[in-house]
């Protein structure tokens, strides 16, 4: 996967490229060639192409990878405040706590959006398989940020064993 030192640097020589295309559009109106006017569609396009690359140089496209943390699916996001994340059934508390921590550290991004006063949570579930093929959310734990300032990123709740289903 690309990191985003690639990008920029892929910036760089795009930029090149842009400036040489601009020269060339500068000479094609100063000597009236026929195709000046595409020349400056082309240099339009590369500056676009440009930019792109470098806005892709800021987000890293690298995942956090939290020690002691377990694969975890992300089962619903509504792009604000609330997310769940669907993890094996039989999970130790310490690998709850870093497979919650991995995942904020991964979905928990400034650009999220969401009403003034909301928390971002996320939420970890798994399904509790009952006798007579009954099926139930078993809700294990949630990380919410800490205010700025505090001396721990996130607040993370293990819940105790059983069927919980928070609020």
């Amino acid at each position: 996967m690309l990191s985003p030192d690639d990008f920029l640097e892929a910036t760089r020589w795009a930029g090149l490229m842009t400036l040489a295309l601009a020269a060339l559009t500068g000479f094609a109106f100063v000597f009236k060639w026929g195709l000046r006017f595409r020349l400056v569609g082309a240099t339009g396009f590369a500056g676009v192409l440009t930019v792109g690359l470098l806005g892709l140089s800021f987000e890293p496209f690298s995942r956090t990878a939290v020690p002691g943390a377990v694969p975890y699916t992300t089962v619903y996001d509504s792009g604000a405040s609330q997310i769940v994340i669907a993890v094996p059934q039989e999970i130790a508390p310490e690998t709850l706590d870093a497979t919650l921590r991995q995942a904020a550290s991964n979905l928990f991004k400034p650009y999220r959006l969401g009403l003034p006063g909301q928390v971002a949570t996320i939420r970890a579930r798994t399904i509790a398989h009952e006798p007579g093929g009954i099926s139930k959310l078993v809700y294990l734990g949630q990380i919410q940020p800490n205010p700025k300032g505090a001396e721990d990123a996130f607040q993370v709740q293990i819940y105790s064993p059983g069927p919980s289903t928070p609020g």
